[in-house]
């Protein structure tokens, strides 16, 4: 018998005292439903004593507080927070974020196995336990230029990694139900692994035989009707609320006692400066809580019942034997976190000091050359032009049809219907491709605004009322290796460089928050009446409906393809 071993049974018994022992306070059983007042023992990693009195080498007054399990983030990409695995580590684990399940998926489509091999590293020093699921869809359409090909062959490579749960999102579900031979592969060699699911909208027989692959969860379900469907298949059900997709309040039906143990949470994605403005997966939980939701559904699917979803059997309950991941927070309605622990460690400043550094990665993969005004032009045609309409809060796009104002022998923006122009310019290096459409719905009446945060093949995209500062502002990010960028007038009136991979920032998050505040109202100089324009921004390329897409043919119909970019 271990060591270790030894010392659980015997602090759990009570021979000798407990590494910590949280006193005073007490415990939401997510059993029963019932607040438990008892003491909570600690031994190494684990929590060895509930139900009783303890003694601890160290002990911790919690009176008046209550105890729950680590909060479990099921789906997101860590990139889209723009800040590097650790700094997102010391950004979200004090708010009660003990576990993120996270999707490389991002920094996979612009550097392949080189950013795979990044998070994975990454994950192996944080405090947080951060888990991986190998990205599954690298490139994620043929109709956009990605960085990167990742088939089985340079996925299994990472197959048995500790840190590795399964295959992440399959988000081409119409490979799946027509038996792709790419898709085929993937999903047969992660067979009784976990796999992702990515499925908005799909139901009846499709449905069917999309789970017939062996794929369990789903995160894009945006009404009660739909997630109901799913649930009844088997699903289990990733409520999401994040920066820009924000479908809690469309969910929040099914968020009871009975469905709790087929639902979880997650944020796909969230920036620091909403972090730091309402929080993360316990902004979630209070704004459930607020809106009637019972305490026990919704702390259910933020730990135990996530964990199950996705084979973590050691974590989710406040009981003994159970990893000592545990958010100490004054009450349920209010879920503020005062203390967190992370595998039996109190997390501190000088607890994140203790970290290994990784080393950053894709410091030069934005590979775009100059670009002109010219380039942006867009020729006159007889009839009506395709625009992209912009939906707030929500990632889907509609195609809508207008008759746009000529000017010259170029179709010009129409500012009284909000029409203005928006380009995506390939930043790989690999064949420079460059397209020009509309988009409706940013609000901008004058200047730019530009991003290498694009999803899903990060391409540079930029929106703007007139070409010259369309161009200022795409070039700008060549000179700052990535990120966001504002221009006014032709001067860059707000920036953040993302130099990793142009997706993330080498500053802590707190410079990252407070750049982004400024870039907001850099943007809503202009006019932009979107809550999160750059955000709004980077899924404008994201392949889900009818949609402006590079191809090599550059400027693709949108009538001809099902597929947005």
């Amino acid at each position: 018998m271990s060591e270790a071993l030894e010392r659980y049974i015997d602090q759990g018994v009570g021979r000798e005292p407990a590494d910590i022992v949280l006193k005073g306070g007490q415990f939401f059983d997510l059993v029963t439903g019932e607040l438990v007042a008892s003491d909570i023992a600690i031994s190494g990693d684990r929590i060895v004593g509930t139900f009783g009195n303890y003694e601890g080498r160290e002990e911790i007054d919690i009176t008046g507080r209550i105890v729950v399990p680590g909060f479990i983030d099921t789906h997101l990409h860590i990139e889209s927070s723009l800040v590097t695995p650790h700094e997102f580590d010391r950004c979200v684990l004090p708010l009660g974020i003990t576990t993120v399940v996270c999707d490389p998926h991002e920094i996979a489509n612009v550097l392949g196995t080189e950013g795979i091999e990044y998070f994975l590293d990454s994950a192996l020093e944080t405090i947080m336990d951060i888990r991986v699921q190998l990205s599954s869809c690298v490139p994620a359409t043929h109709l956009e230029t990605s960085g990167a090909d990742l088939p089985i062959e340079r996925l299994l490579p990472f197959r048995h990694h500790p840190k590795v749960i399964g295959l992440a999102e399959f988000m081409n579900f119409p490979g799946v139900v027509h038996k792709d031979p790419v898709c085929l592969a993937k999903l047969e060699a992660f067979q009784g692994a976990h796999i992702d699911g990515h499925a908005p909208l799909l139901s009846g027989k499709d449905l069917n035989g999309y789970l017939a692959a062996g794929i369990r969860t789903d995160h894009e379900c945006t009404s009660a009707e739909e997630a109901m469907e799913k649930i009844r298949k088997g699903m289990h059900i990733l409520v999401r609320e994040g920066s820009v997709s924000k479908d809690l309040h469309a969910l929040m039906p099914i968020i009871t006692e009975r469905l709790s143990s087929h639902l979880a949470l997650c944020t796909d994605d969230r920036n620091p400066l909403d972090i730091a403005e309402q929080g993360h997966l316990d902004h979630m939980i209070r704004t459930a809580i607020s809106a009637g939701v019972e305490p026990l559904a919704i702390y259910r699917a933020a730990s135990i019942s996530a964990a199950r979803a996705f084979g973590l059997r050691d974590r989710g309950l406040v009981a003994p034997g159970w990893r000592a991941d545990l958010v100490v927070i004054d009450s349920l309605e209010n879920c503020k976190a005062e203390t967190v622990f992370s595998g039996g460690r109190r997390v501190t400043d000088a607890l994140f000091a203790t970290r290994k550094p990784v080393a950053a990665v894709g410091l030069d993969s934005v590979k775009a050359g100059q670009v002109h005004a010219s380039a942006f032009g867009i020729p006159v045609t007889d009839g009506d032009s395709s625009v992209i309409g912009v939906l707030p809060g929500k990632i889907i796009t509609e195609h809508r049809r207008y008759r746009l104002p000529a000017v010259g022998n170029q179709t010009g923006v129409d500012l009284d219907r909000d029409i203005i122009k928006v380009a995506v310019i390939e930043r790989h290096g690999v064949n420079g491709n460059h397209a020009n459409g509309f988009v409706q719905g940013f609000g901008l009446k004058k200047g730019a605004i530009a991003s290498t945060v694009g999803h899903d093949s990060h391409n540079i995209c930029v929106v703007g009322v007139n070409d010259e500062d369309m161009a200022i502002a795409a070039n700008r990010l060549g000179e700052i290796k990535g990120g966001f960028v504002v221009v006014e007038d032709g001067k860059v009136t707000g920036e953040i460089a993302l130099p990793v991979a142009g997706l993330m920032s080498l500053e802590p998050y707190e410079a990252v928050r407070d750049t982004l505040h400024h870039l907001r109202q850099a943007a809503f100089a202009l006019g932009a009446t979107l809550e999160e324009p750059f955000l709004q921004l980077a899924f404008l390329p994201l392949p889900v409906i009818p949609h402006l897409k590079i191809s090599d043919r550059g400027l693709v119909d949108v009538d001809k393809f099902m597929l947005i970019g």
